[in-house]
């Protein structure tokens, strides 16, 4: 069946209705996109233009030699002057008295009178303690008795010897006889002198091992006795600084258990063997004692000087930096600072000799080396004499 030409013209007309609302619904899809790329282009466009006329202006000004102000670092300087600068070593060490003797009962017997007590002074010759003598003093009787007949018998020998009626045997055993009794004679007196027991030294008594009646033998232990007019410190001394201490003379000493005291003391003699396990040689010195405030095993801190530059130049440790393999300063001159290399010598505490390389009146920087450059402006903050005065 065919269709009728009514329907045709029906279908044409719907289509061309169709066309205007396709474009429509078109343009209504792009609508949110376009929009979006009208806002970007109005930003970005005048950023850009922003951004390329700042380049420019940065051009123009660097064209120009326009440039920005630089702060000057800040330093603090130290003027150098000829000081004394020396090399020392701290070491410890122990005070021994200079002399320590133990006095002992030389013969024995019960003591009948003590002198002394912790704590006196004595002199050589005093009386510390005495022994019972009466045994003795029968003990010298006898033996001056014994004496005496031996020399009356060699008398008579001799006499009768010179009319031969005696044998120059018998005569010879009256000689000896008379040796023997004498020596006797002599022990019995020595003897009973050792029952007063007396000081060999002058010093103070340190300790008393008897009392009243107390039966000591020979060799028990009456006091003891120190010398510390006088006293001697040791102190180890190591193996590479032996030959520095054999040319000193003199030691500063102090004492941390006299608040510490310092004292000065005197080369007195350095031991020939080491320690064998610290391997250290044992320097004796000699410190003078006279009010005895210094006691013995006190630990003592010794000051030995390896070293010393009367009139030498030294800036601290810290102060010295390194550019191209090279050990120097910064030295500043009118507000401006410049490398300075330098040769060291030795250590005094916190400062370094320098040995060459500077003059005296010349300000090296202490402070704020570590951010200058060579040959770079600096603000002088302030010039010191001695370090100690930046803690003022």
């Amino acid at each position: 069946m065919e269709d009728s030409p009514s329907n045709e013209t029906g279908n044409t007309t719907r289509k061309k209705r169709s066309v205007p609302r396709m474009i429509l619904r078109l343009i209504w899809q792009g609508f949110p996109f376009a929009v979006t790329m009208v806002v970007i282009a109005l930003v970005i466009i005048p950023l850009f233009g922003k951004i390329n006329a700042q380049k420019a202006d940065l051009e123009r000004q660097q064209a120009l030699g326009v440039k920005e102000t630089r702060v000057l670092p800040n330093v603090v300087t130290m003027a150098m002057a000829p000081d004394m600068v020396m090399e020392r070593i701290s070491l410890p060490g122990v005070v021994k008295p200079w002399i320590s003797m133990n006095v002992v009962a030389e013969v024995k017997g019960k003591i009948i009178s003590k002198k002394v007590a912790e704590g006196t002074r004595v002199k050589k010759g005093d009386i510390l303690a005495v022994i019972d003598q009466r045994d003795y003093r029968h003990n010298l009787a006898s033996a001056q008795a014994y004496y005496d007949t031996a020399k009356i018998n060699e008398k008579r020998y001799r006499a009768l010897s010179k009319k031969q009626f005696v044998t120059q045997s018998q005569l010879d055993d009256a000689s000896s006889q008379v040796k023997t009794t004498r020596a006797a004679l002599e022990q019995a007196k020595l003897n009973l002198e050792r029952c007063t027991i007396r000081s060999p030294m002058d010093g103070v008594v340190d300790r008393t091992y008897i009392e009243y009646g107390n039966f000591l033998d020979a060799g028990d232990p009456v006091v003891s006795i120190l010398e510390l007019d006088r006293l001697k410190v040791e102190v180890g001394i190591p193996e590479s600084d032996v030959a520095a201490v054999r040319r000193l003379s003199e030691f500063d000493l102090s004492f941390d258990a006299l608040d510490g005291k310092q004292v000065t003391g005197k080369y007195h003699y350095l031991y020939k063997t080491s320690d064998s396990l610290a391997r250290l040689y044992n320097l004796e010195i000699r410190v003078e004692n006279p009010d005895y405030q210094i006691l013995p095993d006190m630990f003592a801190r010794v000051i030995i000087v390896k070293n010393s530059e009367p009139e030498g130049l030294a800036v601290p440790i810290y102060s010295l930096v390194t550019r191209k393999k090279d050990t120097g300063v910064f030295v500043e001159d009118d507000g401006r600072v410049s490398f300075r290399p330098v040769e060291t010598g030795f250590q005094d505490g916190w400062k370094i000799l320098v040995a060459q390389g500077l003059s005296a009146g010349e300000n090296v920087v202490v402070v704020g080396h570590r951010i200058v450059e060579d040959g770079e402006q600096v603000n002088v903050t302030r010039t010191i004499s001695d370090m100690e005065e930046l803690l003022q």
